[in-house]
């Protein structure tokens, strides 16, 4: 199969020169049993994000017993394996020793600890419901899925370039990406693209990163008792106000630009002037000069509070940004998204590809300018709920399509 025309002069490898690989993936046509006991073995453990070490561990453990190379876990509970590129595979010219490819899942949840993990599974539906089942504990498994059968090809039939698999944490909330931040800085002068899995939205083709800005906004007042320090000023009121101009901004629809006060907090009593009060503000473009026009805008409000005569009245405003996932994309025609339709159709020949932004670990990768996409490896739904659910059936093409995207992209590198 080749690049169309015009495009890039790169030739996806031919499969059938691979018998090997060629029976992998005809393997996982039948491979749905053992992709769901992994995806439910994985989410039996809890793993809030910043707190996934019990998760990586597991996947740690998982990566030795398979015999992936050079195996690590980091301080934010990054897992590292690496399969080595074939003895003697050939490389471009144009491409450095050493442009490695990147596969990775993000193991962290949105459930604390204190969330009842019990799976249900619905046999006559094909779905299994359960928090975190398929973000990301379906993704993990297809990570340790491709991981097993990267690592039982024959060498000679092995990548043309290493493959780091990483199993990242910090990839929900207020993780801010912060694992992926860290793994690209360790492999960035290794890697030459990247691969992203989430478990859920087979079809979906993400090469197109949505920016987002995240800030908590704290005020501080003198408050006091309701009735006997009555007009003193107050935090709640005081955010009230400020969060009423805030939800008055214009935002244009093209670029989409949104925004969204997500959380507040404050006060102790009802019968207590509030000398303290928090919201959390998310917004997010498709634009950057959008996005920075908004934030300029949620500034400009903001110090309007920090003028002499709130001073005055004792009220102090600070601004603490707790999120910035950066922009990036590649193009529709890139080589790699290209692959990664092309791959879909060959794994799901009834899917019809749909190529998207959204905001996910390939923010980092793609904002320093890797090529790289996320994909998904089965379809679900209720992501974030408690009822959260994936359907069985289509796990064994989720599974195929990203062992020929991963085998295209490592010939890609290095071919």
């Amino acid at each position: 199969m080749e690049a169309p025309q015009g495009q890039h002069n790169i030739t996806m490898h031919e499969l059938k020169a691979y018998p090997a690989r060629l029976a992998a993936v005809a393997a996982w046509a039948s491979g749905e049993e053992a992709l769901v006991q992994r995806a439910v073995e994985i989410q039996q453990i809890p793993a809030p994000t910043g707190d996934e070490r019990a998760r990586g561990e597991n996947v740690a453990a998982r990566f030795r017993e398979l015999g992936l190379l050079d195996v690590d876990m980091d301080a934010l509970f990054n897992v590292y394996g690496r399969v080595p590129a074939r003895a003697g595979a050939d490389r471009r010219d144009s491409r450095p020793e050493g442009r490695a490819l990147m596969v990775s899942a993000h193991t962290d949840t949105v459930f604390g600890l204190d969330v009842d993990l019990a799976v249900q599974i619905d046999a006559a539906a094909g779905q299994i419901h359960g928090p975190g089942i398929g973000d990301n504990s379906a993704g993990v498994a297809a990570l340790l899925g491709l991981a097993e059968t990267l690592m039982q090809t024959p060498t000679a039939e092995g990548p043309a370039v290493d493959i780091w698999l990483v199993a990242n944490s910090g990839e929900e909330g207020l993780g801010d990406l912060r694992g992926m931040r860290a793994a690209v800085d360790r492999l960035a002068s290794q890697i030459g693209a990247c691969i992203v899995i989430e478990g859920m939205g087979l079809g979906r083709i993400v090469h197109r990163a949505l920016g987002s800005r995240r800030f908590r906004i704290e005020v501080n007042a003198p408050g006091g008792h309701s009735w006997s320090d009555f007009g003193t000023a107050s935090a709640i009121h005081t955010l009230m106000h400020l969060g009423q101009e805030i939800s008055r901004l214009t935002v244009p629809h093209a670029p989409r630009t949104t925004f969204n006060l997500g959380r507040i907090s404050g006060g102790t009593s009802i019968n207590t002037i509030a000398q303290h009060a928090m919201a959390e503000l998310d917004m997010r473009s498709e634009a950057t000069d959008a996005l920075q026009m908004l934030v300029r805008q949620v500034e400009e409000i903001v110090d309007r509070y920090r003028v002499p005569l709130w001073q005055r009245r004792g009220v102090t405003v600070q601004v603490e940004t707790i999120g910035d996932r950066p922009p990036g994309e590649i193009a529709a025609d890139h080589p790699l998204v290209d692959a990664a339709v092309r791959t879909l159709l060959q794994a799901c020949p009834t899917r019809v590809p749909d190529l998207r932004i959204s905001s996910t670990d390939a923010n980092i990768p793609l904002s320093r300018g890797i090529p790289a996409v996320c994909i998904g490896v089965t379809d679900g739904g209720d992501a974030h709920r408690r009822q959260e659910w994936i359907e069985t059936a289509p796990l064994p093409q989720g599974m195929q399509h990203l062992l020929l995207l991963t085998w295209w992209a490592s010939e890609w590198l290095g071919g």
